[in-house]
């Protein structure tokens, strides 16, 4: 019986021998990594495009991702090497911030920014993000795959084809957003009464320049005579000049046109020297004498309204008024 229990003690103390000997694996790396989305969207000649991190599927931390083999995805060619090309972009020091009351001319707000050199494209190798800036406007049309190596204390790890690239024009809709849009009538005596919201819609006339003309229409979309005095400023409130200062806003006959110089246009909130924050707003009046509101008799119209164009062009932004017609003098 003692022979027995030895034999037995002496057999759990070579198992436990073996099994403290075994290689334990250092950490987790998952087969399943992925992106949020299997195309990455890059809408060219934007400021900034993002793309979503590496899920990394519960994989032990720290990792480390590398792009490798962008390739054309129809022909299995490599991608056209201006993706890793070199352009001078024009950005802001580090620290520096747009002001709109104290940047009035080029030349200050240049003493805020710097060129550098950035290729269309950059990988984050920590979180396995895209991103694409201006210079991407450089880019071909098309759709190009990658893999992605990613490395951790386990190992690494190859993943063919983790995700497509997709070049694409952006449209309307990613280069201009409405903040805010509202307007009210008001009486000589200023009793302001909300009159239906104006309905705002851009398009672009080129790629040259960088240039907003903005058209204040009735709902028949007769425009507003900014060179006769039929749009006029609210007080002290915020204008179209008030976001930029860098040239004078022109009056014509039927717009107001602001020569913005860089996007994103406004470039930030709009804070007035008492600290009041007006965001994107822009505030104008019609006279009465040159409008009739609908159902409101001897009334001014108080436009106000607020947009933002994320990227360089000419454009033509129109704010129509559906309860308003025009009179003409």
């Amino acid at each position: 019986m003692k022979a027995n229990l030895n034999f037995f003690y002496t057999l759990i103390f070579v198992v436990g021998l073996s099994v403290s000997c075994k290689k334990i694996d250092n950490g987790f790396l998952s087969d399943g990594i992925r992106y949020k989305d299997n195309t990455i969207y890059c809408k060219r000649g934007m400021s900034l495009i993002m793309s979503d991190r590496i899920n990394t599927d519960g994989s032990t931390p720290p990792y480390q991702f590398e792009l490798l083999n962008l390739r054309n995805e129809s022909s299995g060619e490599p991608a056209p090497e201006v993706f890793f090309k070199q352009f001078d972009l024009l950005t802001f020091k580090p620290g520096m911030v747009f002001n709109a009351e104290t940047d009035t001319t080029i030349e200050l707000l240049n003493k805020k920014r710097e060129t550098v050199k950035k290729t269309p494209m950059e990988f984050n190798t920590v979180s396995g993000q895209l991103v694409f800036n201006r210079t991407s406007a450089n880019l071909p049309l098309g759709r190009y795959n990658f893999d992605v190596k990613m490395t951790n204390p386990r190992g690494e790890k190859l993943f063919p084809k983790l995700a497509t690239i997709e070049v694409v024009e952006p449209s309307i809709d990613d280069m201009f957003k409405v903040t805010y849009q509202a307007a009210t009538g008001s009486t000589a005596g200023e009793v302001f009464t909300g009159i239906t919201a104006p309905k705002i819609e851009c398009r672009k006339i080129s790629n040259d320049g960088a240039r907003v003309i903005l058209k204040i229409v009735d709902k028949n979309g007769k425009a507003f005579n900014p060179k006769n005095g039929e749009i006029v400023k609210r007080g002290d409130r915020p204008m179209f000049e008030t976001h930029v200062k860098f040239n004078p806003v022109q009056f014509t006959d039927n717009s107001l046109i602001c020569d913005f110089e860089v996007a994103p246009f406004p470039l930030t909130n709009y804070i007035d020297k008492g600290g009041t924050d007006w965001g994107f707003l822009i505030y104008y009046r019609i006279p009465m004498k040159y409008v009739q509101v609908d159902g409101l008799p001897a009334h001014n119209v108080n436009p106000v309204f607020g947009f933002q164009i994320l990227m360089e062009g000419t454009y033509e932004v129109e704010i129509k008024l559906p309860a308003v017609t025009r009179v003409t003098q």
